[in-house]
């Protein structure tokens, strides 16, 4: 798969084959590769909690809304779950912000996941309260997403949204979800 490939197949994916198990390693795997990306400053405040295991996959679940633009969905049904999360945490002792490092880190893995037939989603809104307490994550860590990875089973369409267009994703009749993205004409800007 060329790279191209790897960026156009990088969807967030909400569904997934729950009987498709993650080993640690592949988590592991997949860590390591955001510890060689760039960081502001170079600080490098990222740390991660890999969660696999069914009874821990289903807590953090619990801690997750699902696609925002869907009213009637509140999330995959138990044989369509994630296989594992990975809990980015923000180091506080290092770090009071790191929004930049997040999304490069986030892609990157997500990315790495793709690359291996995998898929993934970067979920923000979290209980972060309450999955804190679930995953024993001590004060020092502030949570800032959790990204839920799999084996997709659900097809994912891009579209080319005209200017002006609604950004919102949707599901068809067939639960086929479509992804409008901008046109490479409308965010590519020339000023001289």
């Amino acid at each position: 798969m060329n790279f191209r490939d790897i960026v156009t197949r990088s969807r967030s994916y909400r569904r997934f084959d729950a009987s498709f198990r993650l080993d640690d390693g592949l988590l592991a795997g997949l860590v390591e590769l955001a510890c060689y990306v760039p960081s502001s400053r170079n600080l490098q405040p990222l740390k991660y909690v890999a969660v696999s295991d069914r009874e821990g996959c289903d807590a953090v679940f619990g801690c997750l809304s699902w696609a925002g633009y869907l009213d009637d969905w509140h999330g995959p049904p138990e044989h369509e779950r994630p296989a594992a999360y990975l809990v980015m945490l923000r180091d506080l002792a290092i770090s009071s912000g790191a929004a930049c490092d997040c999304g490069i880190a986030a892609q990157t893995i997500l990315l790495g996941a793709t690359s291996m037939g995998l898929g993934g989603c970067m979920v923000a809104s979290v209980d972060r309260d309450r999955l804190c307490a679930i995953l024993n994550i001590p004060v020092r860590y502030a949570i800032e997403f959790v990204l839920a990875l799999g084996k997709p089973v659900e097809p994912v369409v891009i579209e080319q949204m005209r200017e002006g267009g609604d950004v919102r994703y949707y599901r068809d009749a067939h639960g086929i979800h479509h992804v409008p993205k901008r046109t490479l004409e409308e965010v590519l800007l020339r000023f001289r």
